[in-house]
């Protein structure tokens, strides 16, 4: 069990304890507020080396680490991918060494296939790895920030402070995550830091888009999704993943708009203290209604907001963290 990603890396958070998850949103914290100055960086990592890697598209993901790096004052190697020797058939192992050659103190990574990132880390583990979505494995970060905005939402909601609350909040959170299950790293990161935080998490989605085997995943599958709904606190949707095959699943997007689609009429049904997440980029009109992802209750704006803090905050403690008393093998 990882303790601290202090002067590790970052690939998982199946295995991460919820000190080391708090730890991450605590530092964040501080950094929230260097994102409201009019110059927003700050010498934490002057002098090192970032070097953004993504072997997949990525908007959201991609320039969020970048600018999280660039406020801490890190220098950043963005490697387009589609115009690198990776297209001429260079391996992963030799694109890794050519740049580790240029001198790099830590690599964020997203990756098509799963367990990429572990292996980055294992040919060069003198270099801080930080996954950035690796296949269907795990989206480290995106749980991190999602797990960060809940609770900044909620202590606000008390008058209180993220910091001050520390765990509290999600002790008894009911959280459901709708959607395609299957093929969501998203979905694996999320429940296992809002498991090792304390809240109850339930999931929602047609059988097809369920994994083969939930066993040792702390989660109840819901058997009526409008049920469900009311009784949810937090409600995360999933993006069907077209690129992950998600269209062989399912008979259709109008199907499965109207059974798992959080509508304007099923939007009723929630509480209204309830929270709406989406990691996006978001199918408008499938797995959530364009009025629903515009309304009070949706949060998703500020999931992206909540990226660049909670980024350089992973960066940050991998990178000059101290890796006495972690485990991060």
């Amino acid at each position: 069990m990882i303790t601290s990603i202090r002067g590790g890396n970052l690939l998982s958070l199946n295995n991460v304890s919820k000190e080391a998850i708090l730890e991450v949103l605590d530092t964040a914290e501080s950094f929230v507020e260097v994102n409201k100055r009019t110059i927003k960086k700050v010498p934490a990592l002057k002098g090192r080396v970032v070097a953004s890697l993504f072997f997949e598209e990525s908007t959201r993901t991609r320039l969020s680490f970048e600018t999280a790096a660039k406020r801490l004052s890190a220098d950043v190697l963005s490697l387009a991918v589609a115009s690198s020797s990776v297209k001429k058939g260079e391996s992963l192992r030799d694109t890794i060494s050519t740049i580790d050659a240029l001198g790099i103190d830590a690599v964020v990574m997203r990756h098509q296939s799963s367990g990429a990132a572990l292996q980055v880390s294992r040919y060069v583990p003198h270099v801080h790895v930080l996954n950035a979505g690796d296949g269907q494995h795990q989206h480290p970060t995106q749980g991190l920030l999602d797990t960060f905005t809940v609770r900044q939402v909620l202590a606000e909601q008390r008058g209180t402070t993220g910091l001050e609350s520390g765990a509290e909040l999600f002790q008894g959170l009911r959280v459901l995550i709708v959607g395609d299950i299957r093929h969501s790293r998203v979905a694996r990161s999320d429940i296992a830091a809002y498991a090792a935080l304390g809240a109850e998490v339930r999931i929602a989605g047609p059988g097809t888009l369920l994994p083969s085997s939930l066993e040792g995943w702390p989660v109840t599958v819901v058997d009526d999704f409008d049920e469900a709904l009311a009784w949810a606190d937090v409600v995360g949707l999933l993006r069907l993943q077209k690129e992950r095959g998600t269209g062989s699943f399912v008979p259709g997007l109008g199907e499965f708009t109207q059974s798992f689609g959080l509508t304007l009429e099923r939007q009723k049904l929630l509480k209204p203290s309830a929270l709406i997440m989406h990691p996006g980029p978001m199918n408008r009109g499938v797995e959530i209604d364009s009025r629903v992802a515009d309304s009070s209750q949706a949060i998703i704006e500020r999931q992206v907001t909540n990226g660049v803090p909670v980024r350089m905050a992973a960066l940050y403690l991998t990178i000059a963290g101290t890796s006495e008393g972690s485990d991060n093998d």
